[in-house]
């Protein structure tokens, strides 16, 4: 089978994630010399990180009725042009108040990728679940440069020049996008934005128990996700007593174990009960997450960042769930929103994480990442094994 289309859609869609997550976790590797040259706490700077990440949630909703009124193809032109701009105001933040508004505003605009991303691969691909699985490699690949690059510059040439890689990364993934992906006719181009946002549509769609259950699962996997990809390096750096660049290398590898994980998950999520895939990605994530606390030595690590880099790709096996939920006319606007809702409150994993440490020290705080996601393991658990249809 020769190289299509539909090969190019995919291949740029997942271009585009990474440049949009490289923006945004370029900032972690560096919060020790954010923190120090504005003189903040961790619980401060996970204010900044759930502001960030709670506008990245909210952007989901509107992504997809801008989606549908203007074409998949500006709407993910302007995320990823949005992220560029915005990476260079973090940079050059002169006090906090500005570093705060810029990596809000940075959220907002990365956020508008990822649900009119999926709406047009489920109008490209039949297997959903893959095409979601390779996709979403954009994000762990992401993970992989932004966390090397960002703590080798920041080491050399300090925080802000490591920020900035966000914009150098956008600028070749934007002009790749416009040149090859073809104009996408919008889905409902003449209908008013404001006749999309109806409360009881809305209040029905997320009332429907698998959709609330499945918001359930997503909302505890992306709030540990969260936590993580805040603080990790940190973690590694005050608890586990490594350099910088030690840190950083396992934060990129981490993402590297989710880059080679998601495909599979996406392929168990297609070929078995969607809740066999999300079971799997639970357990292993709970195993890992309480490895890195107390497992011993550079072993401990390894198998932690192999469990948890594998388990938290789990966005591929809990997606599809929702999917399945959603007929081909809810997909665009139905879809951001159940994201929307569940990545608002999984963006407080970020400042919570940040005040159990501070609070309770690192391991208080990444054993209660483990318990969250031990509860829920359960939950999944029951409902498959008593059928009862969640």
């Amino acid at each position: 089978m020769g190289w299509r289309y539909r090969h190019t859609v995919l291949t740029l869609c997942t271009f585009a994630f990474f440049a949009t997550m490289v923006g945004r976790l370029a900032i972690s590797p560096v919060v020790p010399q954010i923190t120090e040259s504005f003189a903040i706490s961790n619980t401060v700077i996970g204010l900044a990180l759930t502001g960030m990440w709670t506008s990245y949630a909210l952007s989901q909703f509107p992504s997809g009725i801008l989606g549908d009124r203007f074409g998949e193809r500006r709407i993910i032109l302007l995320a990823i042009g949005g992220t560029g701009v915005m990476s260079f105001l973090v940079a050059v933040s002169p006090v906090y108040a500005v570093f705060v508004v810029s990596v809000v505003v940075l959220g907002a605009f990365a956020g508008l990728h990822y649900s009119t991303a999926t709406t047009l691969l489920s109008r490209t691909y039949d297997n959903i679940g893959t095409a979601i699985g390779i996709h979403t490699i954009g994000a762990p690949a992401g993970g992989l440069i932004a966390p090397i690059a960002a703590a080798w510059i920041g080491t050399r040439y300090g925080w802000r020049p490591a920020v900035a890689i966000g914009t150098a990364v956008t600028l070749p993934v934007f002009v790749l996008f416009a040149w090859r992906v073809k104009p996408t006719e919008p889905q409902r181009p003449d209908e008013p934005m404001r006749d999309r946002v109806r409360i009881g549509p809305v209040i029905e769609l997320l009332s429907r128990p698998p959709i609330v259950f499945t918001a359930v699962i997503a909302s505890a996997g992306a709030f540990v996700w969260q936590g993580t990809a805040s603080f990790l390096p940190t973690f590694l750096i005050d608890y586990r007593g490594m350099s910088s660049t030690a840190a950083g290398l396992v934060f990129s590898s981490y993402f590297v174990v989710q880059a080679a994980a998601k495909p599979g998950l996406g392929a168990i999520s297609d070929r078995y009960p969607r809740d066999v895939g999300v079971a799997v990605s639970l357990a292993t994530s709970v195993a890992g997450m309480a490895l890195f606390v107390v497992g011993p030595g550079l072993p401990g690590i390894v198998a932690a960042l192999v469990l948890i880099g594998v388990g938290l790709g789990m966005a591929v096996t809990v997606e599809p769930r929702f999917m399945d939920e959603l007929s081909e006319r809810e997909q665009g606007v139905g879809f951001g929103l159940v994201r929307t809702v569940y990545l608002v409150v999984s963006a407080l994993g970020s400042v919570i994480t940040g005040f159990l440490a501070d609070t309770f020290g690192w391991a208080a705080a990444f054993l209660v990442l483990a318990s969250l996601l031990a509860a829920v393991l359960l939950a999944v658990i029951v409902n498959y094994a008593l059928d009862l249809g969640y």
